[in-house]
C-alpha cells in the first residue's frame, strides 16, 4: 500500500499551528537478507532461527529517503536489559515503534529479577509469602502480556516457550509470540543483586569486578530450563555474544554503562545491575564485532534512574500509551488470565506503574549530535556514524547523486555520538569517545579520541587519544558526555565535554598542534551532551542544559578563550540541543524542545545572551522527542511515530509541510540546504534530497 503522511503547519502571529492528515496505513519495510552464512563456532552452536516473512518495501508518496549501503541485511533489533521492566520503563516508546515496524525484535533479560521473592504491593507485603521462583515467573508473565498487547492488542496472545543452549554452556528460555513470531523474549535467569547500591558480591557487579568467580542462576517457576547452572564472567560475555550471533541484529539497545555517582553520597545514580549488565553487553559487542560475516551493528544507550530528576520528554499521548503498557505489566486489574499460580504481573510495580516519572520520558545517554555530516565547499558530502564500534564513513561526490559507503576505519571501542568539523584547510576531523575494556575491571574507562584526514578529501589518520578529565572509573563511572568541538580560523580546536561532576571541561589545541591539559569551564547541574557552533565572525559558542535552563559559554573574539557560564534566561528544555550559525550571520541559532510536549523552539544568540525572543513551533501532530536539526531552509526531527519528519522553514509566507519518511532511525538527523541525512536502524545512511 502506498502511504502518504503530511502535516501542514501555518504561521499565525509568529507561532506555528498545524493539523495532521494521514492517508493509508503504516506497513513494515524490509531489505533482503545477506545470503552468505558465517561459519563460526558461535553460529554452529546456535543456528539462526527462521526469519519471519515480511512484505516488500513500502514507499511513501512524496518521499525520496534512499538507504545507502551495499550489504542487504534486514532490520533487526536486539535489546539487552538487566531486569524485566527495564525495557518498558526506559526504552519505550522505541520498543512499540519497533514492534509496529514488523521487523524482528528480541529482548534479552540478563537476570531473573527475583528481588526478595514477594509479589505484592508494598502495603500488602508484610503478609505475603516470599518465593523467588514464583516472583520471577510473575514478572515474566507481565512482560509477555505487555509485549503481546503492544504487538496484537491482546495481552493473552499465546507464546511458544522453549529452552535453548547458550554459548556460555548453560540453557536459556526463549519465548516466541505465535501471532507475530518476529517478537521474541530471551530469559538468561541469572541471579540479580537484590539491592540498588548495597554491597552484594553475588551479583553481576561482583562477577565483573572479580569478587566471585561464578554467579548462580535463579530459574523461574514453569520455565522450560530444566537445571540450575552457574556462569563465570567470560561465560556471561560469551552467552550474550552468542545471542547476538543467533539473532544478527543491525541495532542494539542497551542500558547506560556509566551513569555516574551522586557527589554527596558517593552512591551510584543507577541500579548496579543496570550498570554492570551494560558493561557485560559492551564486552559481548566487542567480541561479536570479530565474528565474520555479521551485519553492521549500531548501538544506543538509555539512561535509567537518573531520568527522575530531568524534564519529561514525551508528549501526553505517547506518555499515556507507555503508562498503559506498564499497567499491563504490573497486573493492575488483578484478572488471572495467564494460567499460572505465580501471578500475571509485577505487583510491586502496581503501586506506582509510572515509576518515578519514567513513563513520561525516554532519554538517550549519548548520540544526540547533529554534527556528523560535513559539506565541502565544492558540494561534496561526508557522513559519519559508529557501526561495530568503528567509525563508519560515507561519501557523496559533488558531481554524483549516489552516496558511497560505509567504509569502516580501523580501531574499535567507539561509543555512539560522533562529532565532525571541517578545518580551515578543508580537511575533516572527527571526535568521539572510546570505551577501553582492556586491563580488567580497574582498566575500564572512557577517553576522548580524534582522527583527521591527512589532506582534503584524503584518508583519515590513526586515532589520537586526548584522555579524560576523570580521575578514575571508580570516582564517577567514567560518566563523560560526547564531545562538542569548535575550531578557530588558524585551525586550533577546542574540545568541550561534561564530566561526572556535571560541569563542563575543555582541552585546547596549541599553535604547534599539541594539546593542553583538561581545564574546568564551570557550570553546575549540567546534563546531556553540550553543543557548539560558530557565528559568521568565527566566534565560538557552547551551550549545555541543566534541568531548569540552558547555560552558555562564548568567545569574545575569534579563537579567544571561552568565558562563562552565563545564564541564558531560557526555560527548561528536554536537554537535547543543537546549534548552528544564525541565517543572517549575526550570532548563532539554538534549537531545543519544550518539555512534555514535543514542541520545537529556537532562539538566536550573540555574545552571551539571546538577541531574539523564543520562536515557537508546536508539535502540530508530529510531536516526538530528541534534538532538532535546523539547516538552512530545512528542519528534521524525530516524530511521535519514530519516523524522520522533515519540513521547509524560514521562507517568508511559506506554509511548511511536514513529511514523514517511513523508516526508524537512530541518533539525530542532519539537515542542510541539500537534504536530510539519518542513520536507520538497518545501519544504512538514508538520504532525502532537498525539494523532494
Amino acid at each position: 500500500m502506498t502511504v502518504s503522511t503530511a502535516v501542514t503547519a501555518v504561521l499565525l502571529g509568529g507561532t506555528f499551528a498545524g493539523v495532521l492528515s494521514v492517508t493509508g496505513a503504516p506497513a513494515p519495510t524490509a531489505h533482503a537478507a545477506d545470503p552468505k552464512p558465517a561459519a563460526t563456532a558461535l553460529r554452529a552452536a546456535h543456528p539462526k532461527p527462521a526469519a519471519p516473512k515480511t512484505p516488500p518495501p513500502a514507499r511513501v508518496a512524496g518521499s525520496r529517503a534512499e538507504p545507502v549501503r551495499s550489504a542487504k541485511e534486514p532490520t533487526s533489533v536486539v535489546q539487552v536489559v538487566a531486569h524485566p521492566d527495564d525495557d518498558l520503563f526506559f526504552m519505550n516508546p522505541d520498543i512499540s515503534q519497533s514492534i509496529r515496524s514488523g521487523h524482528p525484535l528480541t529482548s534479552v533479560y540478563l537476570t531473573a529479577g527475583e528481588s526478595d521473592g514477594v509479589n505484592a504491593r508494598p502495603h500488602e507485603a508484610a503478609g505475603a509469602d516470599a518465593d523467588k521462583a514464583d516472583y520471577a515467573e510473575a514478572r515474566q508473565n507481565g512482560i509477555r502480556a505487555a509485549y503481546a498487547e503492544m504487538a496484537t492488542g491482546s495481552r493473552t496472545s499465546p507464546w511458544e516457550r522453549v529452552a535453548i543452549p547458550t554459548a556460555g554452556g548453560a540453557t536459556a528460555e526463549m519465548d516466541t509470540l505465535r501471532a507475530q513470531p518476529q517478537v521474541r523474549l530471551v530469559w538468561l535467569q541469572i541471579r540479580e543483586a537484590g539491592s540498588t547500591t548495597g554491597d552484594r558480591p553475588h551479583s553481576l557487579n561482583g562477577l565483573w569486578n572479580g569478587r566471585i568467580t561464578a554467579l548462580e542462576s535463579q530459574r523461574s517457576s514453569g520455565t522450560p530450563v530444566g537445571a540450575d547452572f552457574t556462569y563465570t564472567k567470560d561465560q556471561v560475555v560469551a552467552t550474550i555474544a552468542g545471542l547476538l550471533d543467533r539473532f544478527r541484529p543491525t541495532f542494539v539497545r542497551m542500558q547506560d554503562p556509566s551513569p555516574g555517582k551522586d557527589p554527596a553520597s558517593g552512591k551510584l545514580r543507577d541500579h548496579q545491575d543496570h550498570l554492570y549488565g551494560a558493561r557485560f553487553t559492551q564486552a559481548a559487542l566487542a567480541r561479536y564485532a570479530d565474528v565474520p560475516g555479521h551485519p553492521h551493528v549500531g548501538v544506543q544507550n538509555y539512561l535509567g534512574y537518573p531520568t527522575s530528576v530531568l524534564p519529561h520528554t514525551l508528549d501526553p499521548e505517547t506518555a499515556g500509551a507507555k503508562l498503559k503498557t506498564l499497567k499491563t505489566y504490573a497486573w493492575l486489574d488483578g484478572v488471572n488470565d495467564c494460567g499460572t499460580p505465580a501471578g500475571c504481573g509485577d505487583l510491586k510495580v502496581a503501586a506506582r506503574p509510572a515509576g518515578r516519572g519514567w513513563t513520561q520520558t525516554i532519554r538517550y545517554a549519548r548520540g544526540t549530535s547533529t554534527s556528523w555530516v560535513q559539506r565541502g565547499p565544492d558540494g561534496e558530502l561526508h557522513a559519519f556514524s559508529v557501526l561495530d564500534g568503528q567509525l563508519a564513513a560515507w561519501r557523496k561526490p559533488a558531481t554524483g547523486a549516489a552516496w558511497h559507503g560505509p567504509t569502516l576505519l580501523p580501531g574499535g571501542g567507539l561509543d555512539s555520538g560522533i562529532t565532525s568539523v571541517t578545518l580551515p584547510d578543508g580537511r575533516i576531523a572527527v571526535f568521539g569517545t572510546r570505551t577501553v575494556l582492556a586491563g580488567g575491571p580497574a582498566g575500564y574507562h572512557r577517553e576522548v579520541v580524534t582522527t583527521a584526514q591527512g589532506a582534503p578529501g584524503g584518508a583519515f589518520g590513526p586515532w589520537t587519544s586526548l584522555g579524560t578529565p576523570e580521575r578514575d572509573d571508580a570516582g564517577g563511572t567514567s560518566d563523560i558526555s560526547a564531545p562538542a568541538v569548535t575550531v578557530a580560523a588558524d585551525g586550533r580546536a577546542t574540545v568541550v565535554l561534561r564530566d561526572s561532576g556535571h560541569r563542563l571541561t575543555a582541552r585546547e589545541q596549541g599553535p604547534d598542534g599539541g594539546w593542553g591539559p583538561w581545564r574546568t569551564l564551570g557550570g553546575a547541574d549540567v546534563y546531556g551532551d553540550p553543543v557548539s557552533a560558530a557565528d559568521g565572525a568565527g566566534r565560538g559558542y557552547v551551550f549545555a542544559s541543566t534541568p531548569s535552563t540552558v547555560l552558555t559559554w562564548a568567545q569574545r573574539r575569534p579563537g579567544g578563550p571561552f568565558t562563562g557560564p552565563a545564564p541564558t534566561g531560557l526555560p527548561p528544555t528536554t536537554l537535547a540541543l543543537s546549534a548552528s550559525a544564525a541565517p543572517d550571520g549575526d550570532g548563532v541559532r539554538l534549537w531545543f524542545r519544550k518539555p512534555a510536549s514535543g514542541d520545537l523552539r529556537s532562539a538566536d544568540f550573540s555574545g552571551t545572551g539571546p538577541i531574539s525572543p523564543i520562536t515557537e513551533l508546536p508539535g502540530a501532530g508530529v510531536a516526538g522527542f530528541g534534538p532538532v536539526s535546523g539547516g538552512d531552509g530545512l528542519l528534521a526531527v524525530r516524530s511521535r511515530t519514530g519516523f524522520l519528519a522533515t519540513a521547509p522553514h524560514g521562507r517568508a509566507g511559506a506554509r511548511p509541510v511536514w513529511r514523514l519518511e517511513r523508516f526508524l532511525f537512530s541518533g539525530a538527523p542532519d539537515a542542510g540546504t541539500d537534504g536530510v541525512a539519518a542513520i536507520g536502524l538497518d545501519g544504512r545512511l538514508h538520504w532525502t534530497p532537498a525539494g523532494r
